[in-house]
């Protein structure tokens, strides 16, 4: 089973990269499943602007960089989304991610690892409310960073925290 591990923020000097790397850390070595960094900034997803609606384009869509994130979300069973807090809410570029595809993201599982002033809460909470509309199960627990306790080195409790999340994504896939 492959897990998608996806570092939503695209912003130079992000905070992200030490989170995804410690998330990665952490992943690897677990026996059953393939933990794939998909780190957003390597996609380079334009705008959406296309005039099919994803939903209905059927995995086919005009813009190359579109069908690679596409293809990697796709090969994906479940997914862990990295996401930082912008503005009380998600990160812009994340959600433009999310919304230009369909049904790559259909009925898979979801964990969120936030990190923010506040642990991103409250752009869990947007996660939790957008990704239902494509019926994916966001598991339970999460991880909540703080920028000022825990990054770029998240503190013991942390650990624990992660621990359980990603034997959550594993049990919602078994």
């Amino acid at each position: 089973m492959k897990i998608g591990v996806i570092l939503g923020s695209i912003r130079k000097g992000r905070a992200g990269e030490s989170v995804a790397k410690w998330v990665m850390d952490n992943a690897a070595g677990r026996e059953g499943y393939e933990y794939e960094l998909l780190d957003l900034a390597d996609f380079r997803v334009p705008l959406l602007e296309a005039e099919m609606i994803p939903g209905a384009a059927n995995k086919q869509y005009a813009d190359e960089a579109t069908t690679a994130w596409s293809a990697a979300v796709d090969a994906c069973d479940g997914f862990i989304f990295i996401t930082p807090e912008y503005n009380h809410s998600v990160p812009g570029p994340m959600k433009n991610a999310f919304d230009s595809l369909g049904s790559e993201w259909a009925a898979k599982p979801v964990a969120f690892v936030g990190y923010g002033a506040d642990g991103a809460v409250r752009a869990v909470e947007h996660w939790r409310q957008i990704v239902a509309n494509f019926s994916m199960f966001g598991v339970r627990n999460q991880v909540a960073l703080s920028l000022f306790d825990d990054i770029p080195q998240p503190r013991e409790q942390k650990h624990k925290d992660l621990t359980t999340v990603l034997g959550d994504i594993e049990q919602a896939l078994a």
